[in-house]
């Protein structure tokens, strides 16, 4: 759809982005090197608690701000305000249009810490300014895509609706969060601007609300049932889920089969033990004849508990998942971040690195390639990061140097085929390549969590995936912790 790259366009986001960035890059051009060319690497430390995977999501919306990314003069009168920026400065805003070069993986592949995720190149004027926006868009949309497939994975195949609107961070943290919930297996949202932005199948029954307004819950559930008895979900839990609730939601969808409205039977559950309410409303529902009745459940959900009701043998057969999901409640922020790894000097790229006291933190020197290997059976068994300039193993005895401590050599055994998974997708400008559908971008999620090992898809505890360096990247990194400049 062209509807987000619409939205970028009409609101203009220049300006969204660490006032800083902004007085950096008023300070190379008067030092005469806003056209230096650099290479900027983002990637993120590490995965939520229990995780043994993330989903990269936030991609397209960031090539949609790139592509529309430009001063317009309320910005540029604004900056003029602070009295901070000169009109030299402003003056070389006022015609700039980003030229990088964004290498990346695509949206929906299962990503790593510490593997590159993006990659761009172009004048540290430029790839300086698009930071705060790419970490903006990337984490949160990473981390909500992420914890929806967790969410979908305890659900076991059954459909997970994301209800989190109400509770996002803001009307963007509701948009974007349910396209990255999608993304991320969820099969429709309650969140009607992003159905329409986005493409997403939207769904939603009613409020307690309707039921309290009408004289009798009957009453509501007739009503409700004669607006809409192509899509019923009664909420069954106003007054009393078994004592009222349920047998009036029976009593309604008998009355439509009577009349030849052969609805689904479809009820949802919102509070109380959902396990016993659920086992108890579908046995009810089918001796009252009512077949393959659906069951939804909401009401606080998350990964944990939904495999605790599927354990307990709850009749739960879709999941409305809300807060949790849009707020990551477990796990509030992703740590992405964004690190200078090579600048260019006499038609050379030399490497640069990042060192710290926390080892774990030093970064990965050069400008990259990565290389997935699968095993004989098509299925992942370790990430490699090479040097631009190297050429990937293809198969067999994979060896490369540990990312912490690169003297060390590991080895990828019964690696069978290596995948490159950079592709170019912005230069001279725009676009490299033509925006996929959303639905494609979710399909390349399920069709990547299909074919994980399982012990990299556990709830907790997960088997902890090889990311390695590169015997280049390891000689280049040992040698530049023992004499960095």
């Amino acid at each position: 759809m062209n509807a987000p790259q619409a939205w970028f366009e009409r609101k203009g986001l220049a300006l969204l982005t660490d006032l800083y960035e902004l007085t950096m890059m008023a300070g190379y051009l008067k030092e005469g090197r806003a056209e230096q060319q650099v290479t900027f690497d983002y990637f993120f430390r590490s995965l939520a608690p229990h995780g043994g995977f993330a989903v990269a999501a936030g991609l397209n919306p960031f090539l949609d701000y790139l592509e529309h990314l430009a001063f317009e003069e309320d910005d540029l009168a604004y900056l003029r305000s602070l009295r901070i920026f000169d009109e030299p400065f402003l003056d070389f805003l006022a015609r700039f249009k980003p030229q990088c070069t964004v290498q990346a993986v695509p949206e929906g592949t299962l990503v790593f810490p510490h593997e590159p995720i993006v990659q761009i190149s172009g004048t540290i004027f430029e790839t300086q300014l698009v930071e705060t926006a790419l970490l903006n868009m990337l984490n949160y949309q990473t981390l909500i895509a992420t914890k929806a497939a967790r969410v979908c994975l305890a659900a076991n195949g059954e459909p997970v609706l994301e209800f989190g609107l109400r509770r996002a961070h803001g009307p963007d943290g509701g948009l974007s969060g349910s396209r990255a919930a999608y993304i991320g297996g969820c099969t429709s949202t309650s969140n009607v601007l992003a159905g329409k932005v986005y493409g997403l199948p939207v769904s939603g029954t009613h409020a307690h609300s309707w039921v309290m307004s009408f004289p009798t819950e009957l009453e509501a559930f007739r009503a409700f049932a004669r607006n809409y008895p192509d899509r019923l979900v009664l909420l069954v839990d106003t007054y009393d889920t078994i004592d009222s609730g349920v047998p009036n939601a029976i009593k309604v969808f008998q009355e439509l089969h009577e009349q030849g409205i052969m609805a689904r039977p479809a009820i949802r559950l919102d509070s109380g033990d959902l396990a016993k309410l659920s086992k108890t409303a579908y046995k009810m529902m089918i001796d009252a004849g009512l077949e393959n009745p659906l069951i939804v459940a909401s009401n606080d959900l998350e990964e944990d508990l939904i495999a605790d009701l599927k354990r307990q043998g709850a009749k739960i057969n879709a999941w409305g998942v809300g807060t949790h999901l849009i707020t990551s409640r477990d796990c509030p922020s992703l740590n992405g971040v964004y690190k200078l790894v090579a600048v260019r000097q006499d038609d050379k790229w030399l490497p640069r690195i990042k060192i710290s006291s926390n080892v774990e933190k030093a970064t990965d020197p050069g400008r990259k390639r990565l290389v997935r290997y699968e095993d004989a059976d098509g299925r992942p068994c370790g990430d490699m990061i090479y040097l631009s300039s190297e050429t990937p193993a293809e198969t067999g005895l994979v060896a490369g140097r540990h990312r912490i401590h690169p003297h060390i050599t590991v080895r990828l055994a019964d690696a069978r085929k290596g995948i490159e998974l950079f592709e170019t997708v912005f230069e001279n400008g725009r676009r490299a390549i033509q925006a996929p559908p959303i639905q494609s971008i979710r399909a390349h999620t399920l069709e990547q969590i299909e074919r994980l090992p399982d012990e990299f898809k556990r709830l907790r505890n997960p088997e902890v995936y090889r990311v390695l360096l590169s015997e280049g990247v390891g000689q280049l990194k040992e040698a530049m912790l023992e004499k960095p400049a």
